[in-house]
């Protein structure tokens, strides 16, 4: 059996798996988005941004930041110990100013702000380097099949990769 893992590893070993397993997030974010800290409900995440992620404005596109509002909705029900997260039933994002350029950081904060046995409800902020709110947004997860699949929380499956304790 595998073993129970801290927050910030479990989370770091769900975001492996999206990396090997799904087709956007490898090539979209890759190597350049990071999670930085996780506790129960809450994970904090920071992407540094290259062109691949900006518009024909020389900015961060909307695109990326949505990307990212799904992407982190799932951590967030991941740092509640689902390793197989649910899947999007509703996903909103508001934008309030510049996210960045090439060169620059935006950092995001996830929140679950809501586990039930059927939705997940999160929400995520995103600031840009002078620390300005630049976007926020909601994402709600059909989480039903996530809980069959989770014998115990906050471990893997067998043969998942997790990063080694340091």
């Amino acid at each position: 059996m595998a073993q129970k893992l801290p927050p910030l590893r479990f989370v770091r070993s769900v975001l492996k798996s999206f990396m090997a397993e799904s087709g956007l997030e490898p090539r979209l974010l890759g190597p350049h988005l990071r999670v930085t800290n996780a506790v129960a409900g809450r994970v904090d995440f920071e992407l540094d941004i290259t062109k691949d992620h900006t518009n024909r404005l020389k900015i961060i596109h909307g695109g990326t930041i949505a990307s990212m509002v799904d992407l982190g909705g799932s951590l967030a029900v991941a740092s509640m110990g689902l390793y197989a997260t649910g899947v999007s039933t509703d996903l909103n994002v508001t934008y309030l100013s510049s996210g960045g350029k090439v060169g620059d950081k935006i950092t995001a904060t996830a929140v679950c702000d809501r586990m039930g046995k059927t939705l997940a409800y999160t929400s995520i902020t995103f600031r840009n380097a002078q620390g300005e709110l630049a976007a926020r947004g909601s994402h709600t997860k059909y989480v039903t099949q996530a809980w069959k699949a989770q014998e115990t929380p906050f471990t893997p499956p067998e043969g998942a990769e997790v990063e080694q304790e340091k």
